[in-house]
């Protein structure tokens, strides 16, 4: 930890920590329940129907009833599955993605401030995203269902191929910033904000994060016209709740990523930072229902040549531009690196 709490006894510090990790993991566990009942009533609203309600007032209480439904379903193992892995697989992206949330700062202030205000929180951010490629081919690989591998190895590749896309970009904003800190990358865009600096990167990013996130349009490992479910075509229950929990934390991380390196992230007038945070943060998320709702899926050729004929070359032009522009005006960014 840097900041003021760095003066304080380890033993204050490691509390503070497990106090915030605390509040916040029990906020998402709380938010994202009710986030999917705000992406189904979005998407319902953009295609002119109801969506959910039957369960309460407006259907509100419609995640309470999903919640209750996952509970009370019967734990199901295929018989022909590898045991381990086929359960090691949806605690694999839950936890990458819960531990991700450590290095989001939240305010100025350490109180606010990222759980774990890391020097290499941009490494750490990518190092995590990567593991998440693992849950996905163990998943499709124990369950020992063709559907289920087909399913894995289409999202092996595509988190892999877009991964490159998006690293690129957020190395050209971190270019800029002078720093692998995020709570200095979000100091570094007190003149302006990088998506005025960096609309390209900015664009490249959030392609990218749809594709990661494995979203329509880019929801091809699980196409359920062609792979049922896809890689977890054999899981119920809880297990099945993870990989959902999983996927939701994982669109809100990429959004508080995005508003962190591209908008500032709590910088704004007179309401405080946590607010523009969470302000940003739910804009970026109606935008990925939006698309939802919006586009086809793509034709897994076309998926590809996205990723490997535009967007990477793309993020390649990007960061070579970056670096010149770094190079030749040094004053343009006085945190970039020279």
């Amino acid at each position: 930890m840097t900041g003021a709490l760095s003066n304080e006894p380890l033993w204050y510090q490691l509390l503070i920590a497990v106090i915030k990790a605390s509040v916040l993991m029990g906020a998402l566990l709380g938010v994202t329940g009710w986030l999917v009942l705000a992406e189904r009533k979005i998407i319902a609203w953009l295609q002119g129907r109801p969506g959910p309600n039957r369960a309460g007032p407006m259907g509100l209480f419609q995640p309470v009833a999903d919640v209750l439904k996952l509970l009370t379903k019967e734990e199901s193992i295929p018989p022909f599955v590898n045991k381990i892995l086929f359960i090691a697989a949806p605690a694999i992206i839950t936890i990458t993605a819960m531990v991700s949330y450590a290095i989001i700062p939240w305010g100025p202030n350490p109180v606010w401030g990222a759980i774990s205000n890391l020097n290499l929180g941009v490494l750490l951010f990518l190092a995590l995203s990567s593991l998440g490629v693992y849950s996905i081919v163990l998943a499709g690989w124990s369950s020992n269902s063709k559907y289920a591998v087909l399913g894995g190895l289409r999202a092996t590749a595509q988190m892999i191929s877009y991964e490159l896309s998006l690293s690129m970009a957020l190395l050209a904003a971190v270019m800029m910033a002078g720093t692998l800190n995020f709570q200095l990358i979000v100091e570094a865009q007190r003149p302006f904000w990088f998506i005025l600096l960096q609309p390209l990167g900015f664009f490249i990013f959030f392609v990218s994060a749809i594709a990661e996130s494995r979203r329509t349009p880019f929801d091809l490992p699980e196409a359920e016209n062609e792979l049922v479910a896809g890689f977890h075509t054999e899981y119920s229950a809880m297990k099945f709740a993870l990989f959902f929990l999983g996927e939701y934390m994982g669109v809100i991380l990429l959004s508080g990523i995005m508003a962190t390196v591209y908008l500032g992230g709590y910088q704004g007038p007179i309401l405080p930072g946590p607010v523009w945070m969470i302000l940003k943060i739910a804009v970026l998320f109606f935008v990925f229902v939006w698309i939802r709702a919006t586009y086809p899926r793509f034709r897994y050729d076309h998926l590809m040549q996205i990723g490997w004929k535009w967007l990477i070359p793309l993020a390649v032009l990007n960061l070579i531009i970056t670096a010149v522009l770094c190079l030749t005006f040094p004053n343009l960014v006085p945190n970039a690196i020279h």
